[in-house]
């Protein structure tokens, strides 16, 4: 080891390791089921590997354009325009991204500047807070309500002023598996009217995994939401291709324009075979039609499967994430309880309290059930152990 007396003034002095290495790597210590970390232990459909495997084989193995493969924007476009009936233009508002994290991080750093604020809707996905505070940004939280984690949209609106540079919505929602109405679209549609000025940065990796015949409330639907918008999305959700680290972002031009100058810095481009492959894959517009009901027999099986133990499930809407108040029987902290499950009963989740700014406690622990059914048998057993 190098020894150095140099000192280090952290960016992120309150960052620490996210919870899904920490309890990733304690179910692995202790041989728990993982139901902590959002991804498939399932195989995506072989005929996607085939694709990009041919690629490969073919040679096309060097950087792809920065903005991502055209075939592969083209057909974004395309699934954009069936999904929403809105048309993005694959040269100028489109851009193949190293996942949906780099894409939040780049439409954060293309608008953020110092002193600027960002209203934060908590329990959030944790990439957006630092990435705001590295740009000289204040994150501004305000909490869903419990227990339907609904948006106080007067609470929303009381939190704008001339420091407000954008607000980040989320959904379908990770962690609590809420889903966004148009009464939603219409009220934030609303608060923006008079506040040109505000960016919408709209996470909707899951857009395509929403259950009970809703649908799913893309900023692409609302002219006067998209026109100010970066829509961030990901084909690891939505065609079990995690490791891959595939997402993109639609944008009006003038705002992919910023986009691009920071993802050229950031990522510059990302895996040439795979986005051919997809591009192929997306030919065929089935499998993302068919991902919600496949999704909602996942959350039903889990549901049906946990019935009769002392975990009561909260609605969920959307994602592969079922959340479960555990109040009737323990009066831990979740962070407590989710290590006490791992250890104990063999069965690892993620706390929800980790998603706000300042840990809140409802008593409610994150388990994803995008799992095969043998996994969700045996964790199910587990669970009504405790």
């Amino acid at each position: 080891m190098i020894d150095t007396n140099v000192t280090v003034i952290s960016k992120l002095p309150d960052v620490k390791t996210t919870i899904f290495s920490v309890m990733s790597g304690l179910a692995q210590q202790h041989n728990a089921i993982n139901l902590a970390q959002g991804f498939p232990n399932f195989a995506c459909d072989p005929n996607l590997v085939e694709l990009a495997a041919n690629y490969m084989r073919q040679g096309l193995n060097q950087y792809a354009p920065m903005a991502g493969v055209m075939a592969l924007r083209e057909r974004i476009a395309a699934l954009v325009e069936d999904s929403y009936g809105t048309s993005y233009d694959p040269e100028h508002e489109i851009t193949v991204t190293a996942g949906a994290t780099e894409a939040i991080f780049c439409a954060i750093t293309a608008i953020v500047k110092e002193g600027d604020e960002v209203i934060i809707i908590e329990p959030a996905y944790d990439s957006y807070i630092p990435a705001i505070q590295l740009c000289g940004g204040e994150p501004v939280c305000i909490a869903l309500q419990y227990p339907d984690y609904s948006i106080n949209w007067e609470g929303v609106t009381r939190l704008i002023n001339q420091r407000t540079k954008a607000i980040i919505i989320n959904s379908p929602h990770n962690p609590t598996g809420a889903t966004l109405k148009p009464t939603d679209m219409a009220r934030l549609e609303k608060i923006l009217a008079n506040n040109s000025d505000i960016f919408v940065i709209s996470d909707e990796v899951y857009e395509h995994i929403i259950f009970d015949e809703r649908r799913h409330e893309s900023v692409a639907r609302y002219p006067n939401l998209a026109r100010r918008s970066f829509i961030v999305s990901s084909f690891g959700k939505t065609f079990h291709t995690t490791g891959w680290r595939i997402g993109y972002c639609l944008a009006p031009a003038a705002l992919m324009a910023e986009f691009r100058k920071v993802h050229q810095y950031v990522a510059y481009s990302v895996p040439t075979p795979m986005q051919y492959a997809l591009a192929d894959y997306l030919v065929d517009l089935s499998p993302v039609r068919a991902l919600s009901a496949f999704y909602q027999d996942k959350r039903d099986l889990f549901l049906s499967l946990i019935k009769g133990s002392r975990f009561k499930p909260l609605d969920c809407t959307g994602t592969f994430f079922q959340l479960m108040d555990y109040s009737a029987f323990s009066e831990e902290e979740d962070t407590e309880l989710a290590i006490r499950l791992t250890k104990e009963f063999g069965v690892a989740a993620i706390p929800v309290s980790v998603f706000y700014r300042f840990p809140k406690q409802n008593n409610v622990l994150r388990f994803c059930f995008a799992k095969d059914d043998e996994t969700l048998e045996k964790a199910a057993e587990r669970l009504h152990k405790v």
